[in-house]
């Protein structure tokens, strides 16, 4: 099977590293050319275009947001270039209405189009854990199973209708996003009655809150040392909560907490941790509390 790989950030690289470990023929393409170096080195074929990465039997996306993938689709002509049986798959976070363009402009062009964002942060892409969620055309979802399976530990089908990925994986990052605020939050207060962050959040992590939202969060809330490489940037996590609450606004559904929770994200990085490790987010509540005053 060849594999056309587009989209090589945090997350991308690893899970075409993984596909290349896996002895697939993998094209692959950046915006940022040198970032295709390794995977050049893996055995991966650099292409010289987004073009180039279409002509393969599945072709993935892992772009960081709308606007980038609505230009590598458009000024590139990468509908056009797919083939006929060609299956794209867009991995990435977009808006609802992003994803319902896409499938609208690729049936318009007579090309199949599947969604399969994902579920994990860039240290479990790179043992290819993630939890994939997809939707699309049966027949699509099979084609590229394979290739899914290889990079995730589970594939979740969820219907026909590509969209129906991309409310799923913004509805559990507005989830993820409210949990590691509230545990920031219980944090900061402990803290007051001087307990320490490290005892809180060890017995709340091997207990109650004993899942991969809450330990994957606390260490660096624990050390307060939140420049992390392969964490999820917190700028990232206020884009996602946007999506989210713009769904549910289009639905008219209310999402109360969602929007705190935004306020508190904004506010990080106002402060300028936009690019750390989302979780971060503690130290709003830490400021506010006036933790660290002298």
């Amino acid at each position: 099977m060849k594999i056309g790989f587009i989209g090589l950030g945090a997350i991308g690289a690893p899970m075409a590293h993984n596909l290349v470990a896996a002895d697939f023929d993998v094209v692959v393409w950046n915006r940022t050319a040198d970032k295709c170096a390794p995977l050049v080195e893996a055995g991966a074929t650099q292409a010289a275009s987004p073009a180039e990465c279409a002509a393969c039997d599945v072709l993935i996306t892992m772009l960081a947001d709308d606007g980038a993938l609505a230009a590598i689709v458009h000024e590139h002509g990468l509908i056009e270039a797919m083939g006929d049986h060609t299956v794209h798959v867009n991995m990435a976070t977009v808006s609802v209405e992003c994803a319902r363009t896409m499938a609208a402009l690729h049936a318009e062009a007579g090309k199949i189009y599947m969604a399969a964002p994902v579920l994990g942060r860039p240290d479990i892409a790179k043992a290819a854990k993630l939890q994939i969620v997809a939707a699309g055309a049966p027949d699509a979802i099979e084609t590229a199973r394979a290739a899914l399976e290889t990079m995730g530990a589970k594939v979740w089908p969820v219907g026909d209708e590509p969209f129906r990925a991309n409310v799923i994986k913004l509805a559990t990052n507005f989830m993820l996003m409210a949990a590691v605020e509230s545990m920031g939050e219980a944090a900061a207060m402990t803290a007051k009655y001087g307990i320490e962050p490290d005892d809180f959040l060890e017995i709340i992590t091997s207990s109650v809150f004993a899942a991969p939202a809450y330990q994957g969060y606390a260490p660096a809330m624990t050390k307060r040392e939140y420049d992390n490489p392969e964490g999820f940037k917190l700028r990232l996590g206020a884009k996602d909560v946007d999506l989210a609450l713009a769904a549910a606004r289009a639905e008219n559904v209310p999402m109360p907490m969602g929007a705190t929770v935004r306020e508190r994200l904004s506010a990080a990085v106002a402060a300028g941790d936009g690019d750390l490790d989302l979780s971060a987010i503690a130290e709003v509540s830490r400021r506010q509390a006036h933790l660290d005053d002298d």
